[in-house]
């Protein structure tokens, strides 16, 4: 059995971590506020760009030629672009979203595979299995901004321009609350098109009229929607870093405080048993003496 002295030094330890744990979850907490506002403020229209293209390229057909539309019916090479974070203390976020990175590039090997990372927890696993990292940068407490998110598609689109890979997807962690986040694989180029509700009543389909010409507002606009979908899921990747922190260090919180009750319970008891060995030696002592 330890003793008090152990339990005290265990208690001091506990403590230490209960406040370093709270503090982390304060942090978080904070950064969860605005990261969520800035989905809120960006969702709705990275969505409707994505839709409106996917629409406007369904409606171009193959009359349209864009090397961000060349469509190839059985992809040999893929790029990626894994969204991750750069620390752990995070829960299952950056394991879950590296999962299902593996499942993804896992029929098509190193030698077929372009990754561009975002966090440093991706690239270091990637790396180490020999996969080709052909950019990368670090993620800040409040974000990547829109000009780097552009650099980073920019190395990714010029892959798939010039042949290099046939696909290109992106995989990250869907913001849907503080609680719950979900890693997404999203294929963005080439674009797929608009999925059908067959149960639903089909009605007209929209006729668009490009003016001056499908090229021009195509090529104008494809890469404007990569680089908002990249920049978009790091908006989601970052707000739900913050949301499965704060939700691990609360868990971690509560579980130091049990153990400092534990403990406490355990260093009651030691002082209790050596106060009663104390008085069963002061009593068998005197008892000695008649």
């Amino acid at each position: 059995m330890a003793t008090p002295r152990q339990i005290r030094g265990r208690i001091r330890v506990a403590k230490n971590i209960e406040k370093i744990t709270y503090a982390m979850k304060m942090v978080a907490a904070a950064r969860l506020r605005r990261a969520q506002e800035a989905v809120g403020a960006a969702r709705p229209y990275a969505e409707k760009m994505r839709e409106v293209l996917q629409s406007l390229s369904a409606q171009a057909g193959g009359a349209v030629q864009h090397p961000l539309l060349r469509r190839a019916d059985n992809p040999q090479n893929i790029g990626v672009i894994l969204i991750t974070g750069d620390r752990g203390l995070a829960g299952a976020y950056n394991s879950n979203v590296i999962r299902r990175t593996n499942q993804l590039v896992r029929d098509f090997g190193p030698e077929r595979v372009q990754m561009v990372c975002v966090g440093k927890k991706g690239s270091a696993f990637f790396r180490r299995r020999g996969f080709p990292i052909i950019a990368e940068h670090p993620v800040p407490a409040t974000g990547l901004s829109f000009a780097e998110a552009q650099d980073l598609s920019r190395a990714a689109r010029d892959l798939f321009q010039n042949g290099q890979i046939d696909a290109l997807y992106l995989v990250y962690t869907q913001f849907i609350s503080a609680m719950t986040q979900r890693p997404q694989t999203q294929q963005i180029l080439p674009l797929e098109p608009p999925q059908r509700d067959e149960s639903a009543p089909q009605g007209p389909t929209a006729d668009y009229i490009f003016e001056p010409n499908p090229e021009q507002i195509l090529g104008s606009l494809l890469p404007r929607y990569v680089d908002t979908q990249v920049y978009q899921a790091v908006i989601e990747s970052v707000a739900s870093e913050h949301g499965a922190r704060m939700t691990s260090m609360s868990s971690a919180t509560d579980n130091a405080g049990k153990m400092i009750s534990t403990l406490t319970l355990s260093l009651n008891r030691a002082r209790q048993a050596a106060i009663t060995k104390e008085i069963a030696e002061i009593v068998g002592g005197a008892e000695a003496l008649k």
